[in-house]
């Protein structure tokens, strides 16, 4: 019976093992169960949209989308439509087709919504919030008031979806058409007077100075001041490759416009990486007259860096593509549109691309858009009997809009 004994304890220690160390077992295997992440939604991306007018856009403008995409994770722009922008403020310089390509390639931009209303009505906002699932609606620090004296987003403000960036001091198109003037005045002094109108009506009383002491010729004076930590806040910060292929375009880009962005997105298309070269002030002045460029060097390129299509500029690039810049940058290819201000460039003594169509690796693109600088210029000049028309009333408005 003693035998027997330790058998039956020995077997109830083994059972009582096997039970422990299934309990053991099972609490272990529930609780990594309860470990494992759970099947969660997954978190939807923070919307923002922001809408203007965007006639002439520049560095200004994207500085402001940049700061608007900052508030979200997905940035949506409303384009307000010409018929709106007329009503309220007079015709626009740039057509509402011209207006959206600018807008859709500022890389800060997910989506873009055509014909936006001047005023965010209660039914646009609730279209907003319910079709295009917004979160929030971004406005400049700049105050906004309609013509009837309210404030464009009063509404967005009392349901709290309302969000508010800094606006970019030293630029506006007030300020770029004051500039554009001086330009114009200098090559027709004939017609000072209708000159002299258009600018009252864009400056709002505001003085336009120019760099030769108020003569009216030369360029006027920028108030931008650029800073290495603004410069940067617009680039990509990635270089090419090692076996990239990289496209290199140069010009001017002064007001930079539609048929720039479209002639770049055609270059970035036959490479990897596509550096554009910004010519200098003088380099400009010296080849387009005295009165240009009417932006300054480090606005200009801001505008090109805000592109989705340029990877990299060159600030202060050379006039002529010489062998060692295409060794230096490793330049596969060197393109330049068929629109543009100086293509008599092939007749010239000295060809600015000599040395790439020596090497065959020059290429000459057909422009999607026959739009230059000086079109953008004659718009506002040919424009200046309804900007008078519309003058009187505009200026008893005190709104403010992109």
């Amino acid at each position: 019976m003693g035998a027997e004994g330790e058998n039956a304890q020995h077997s109830s220690r083994i059972m009582a093992s096997w039970v422990i160390g299934g309990l053991l077992i099972g609490v272990s295997l529930l609780g990594f169960r309860f470990a494992l992440p759970k099947n969660k939604k997954k978190k939807r991306p923070i919307r923002v949209y922001m809408d203007g007018c965007f006639d002439m856009m520049h560095y200004g403008h994207c500085n402001a989308l940049r700061q608007a995409r900052a508030l979200g994770d997905q940035l949506v722009v409303g384009v307000v439509s010409d018929a709106e922008i007329t009503v309220n403020k007079g015709p626009p310089v740039t057509p509402l087709n011209e207006r959206m390509i600018m807008v859709s390639a500022v890389k800060w931009v997910d989506e873009v919504i055509p014909d936006a209303p001047y005023a965010i009505t209660e039914d646009f906002m609730r279209k907003l919030f319910d079709e295009y699932n917004i979160d929030y609606i971004i406005h400049g620090d700049d105050p906004c008031i309609l013509p009837d004296g309210t404030d464009a987003y009063a509404l967005a403000k009392k349901v709290g979806r309302y969000k508010q960036i800094k606006r970019t001091e030293g630029v506006s198109s007030t300020d770029i058409v004051g500039r554009m003037l001086l330009c114009v005045r200098e090559r027709s002094t004939g017609d000072s007077h209708n000159h002299s109108s258009l600018q009252r009506q864009f400056s709002h009383g505001h003085s336009h100075k120019s760099e030769d002491g108020g003569s009216g010729s030369g360029t006027r004076i920028s108030h931008f001041l650029p800073t290495s930590r603004r410069i940067v806040q617009f680039s990509n910060g990635k270089g090419p490759g090692p076996d990239a292929r990289i496209i290199y375009i140069d010009g001017a880009f002064d007001l930079f416009h539609a048929g720039h962005v479209e002639i770049l997105r055609l270059a970035r298309g036959l490479g990897d990486f596509l550096l554009v070269g910004i010519h200098t002030d003088q380099t400009v002045s010296a080849n387009r007259g005295a009165h240009r460029p009417i932006m300054n060097l480090h606005e200009r390129s801001l505008s090109v860096l805000a592109c989705r299509y340029a990877d990299e500029v060159i600030i202060g690039a050379p006039w002529e593509v010489s062998k060692d810049m295409i060794t230096t940058f490793n330049i596969s290819l060197v393109v330049h549109g068929t629109v543009a201000e100086d293509n008599d460039f092939q007749k010239e003594k000295r060809n600015p691309y000599a040395v790439p169509i020596s090497m065959g690796i020059f290429k000459l693109l057909e422009s999607p858009l026959d739009i230059t600088t000086s079109t953008i210029i004659r718009r506002i000049v040919s424009n200046h009997e309804a900007y008078q028309n519309i003058g009187d009333e505009l200026d008893t408005r005190s709104f403010m809009r992109l």
